[in-house]
């Protein structure tokens, strides 16, 4: 199911759609306020979040989709058959499609400012792929294990990346991608890399049930949440959204439950 919620009455949720298979990435695209959905075995939706309906559909992988990005008028998915997929959202086509791998395709982060998309597989890669023509720019084993997490810090400077070995890297984006900082942030897989609306802080969540709160320049960690301090998750953290509504921390958990947490510093 996609579940509409609203952060000022938590606890009533709408059902905008129900897909036959399992749902494991949403994008909202800003362009035409629309929601991207990407699930098992069946493709990509495109739902009108608002109005409650389903505005087309495309098969594009027998795979699941892992994660869908958008930039200008390009959507990039990412799937478990280490494919990149590229569609032209006007006419609703693939345009493109990269196969870089045989392990999956994880997660994709766009670069605020140059024309690079960067995509994190589970053979430890991280690819950099031009953001017009789609050429392989960079390379490079990033961690021991499946990179599950991208995200270009605001500056444009740094790429963050987690991965399932619990490592928390910076990636100086401006200087060929060279390792700047590296941090055991967590027990486990980090799963997920969010940012605070002012980008002067994220947040980052994992399988040890856990989510961190750091600075992000200098990098520092602040704070744990977690079950025993405040109550938290009970199973792994998979996804983190920090909104704009009052500084709201939106988590998702594998106990089936969202957080909604106040982070104030």
């Amino acid at each position: 199911m996609v579940v509409k919620w609203n952060l000022e009455h938590a606890e009533e949720g709408q059902c905008i759609a129900q897909l036959p298979n399992s749902i494991y990435a949403l994008h909202h695209r800003k362009e035409t306020n629309t929601l991207l959905v990407g699930h098992n075995y069946e493709g990509l939706h495109e739902l009108d979040w608002q109005g409650g309906r389903e505005l087309r559909s495309l098969k594009i992988s027998m795979a699941a989709l892992f994660d869908i990005q958008s930039v200008g008028n390009d959507i990039w998915v990412a799937d478990g058959n280490g494919c990149i997929t590229i569609i032209d959202a006007s006419r609703w086509v693939v345009v493109n499609r990269i196969q870089a791998s045989e392990k999956s395709a994880r997660t994709i982060a766009m670069h605020p400012t140059a024309p690079e998309v960067a995509v994190g597989f589970s053979d430890c890669f991280i690819r950099v792929y031009h953001q017009h023509t789609y050429q392989l720019l960079r390379e490079w084993k990033a961690h021991e294990n499946s990179v599950f997490a991208l995200h270009y810090a605001h500056h444009s400077q740094l790429l963050l990346s987690g991965a399932r070995d619990a490592r928390l890297k910076a990636w100086q984006a401006t200087n060929g991608y060279a390792l700047q900082t590296e941090v055991i942030a967590h027990l486990f897989a980090i799963n997920h890399i969010a940012f605070s609306p002012d980008n002067k802080h994220f947040v980052t969540c994992s399988l040890d049930k856990s989510i961190k709160v750091w600075q992000a320049e200098p990098l520092q960690l602040l704070k744990v949440i977690d079950k025993a301090r405040h109550a938290g998750h009970g199973t792994s953290v998979n996804k983190l959204l920090w909104t704009s509504f009052d500084q709201q921390l939106v988590s998702a958990s594998d106990d089936r439950t969202l957080s909604v947490w106040n982070i104030i510093f």
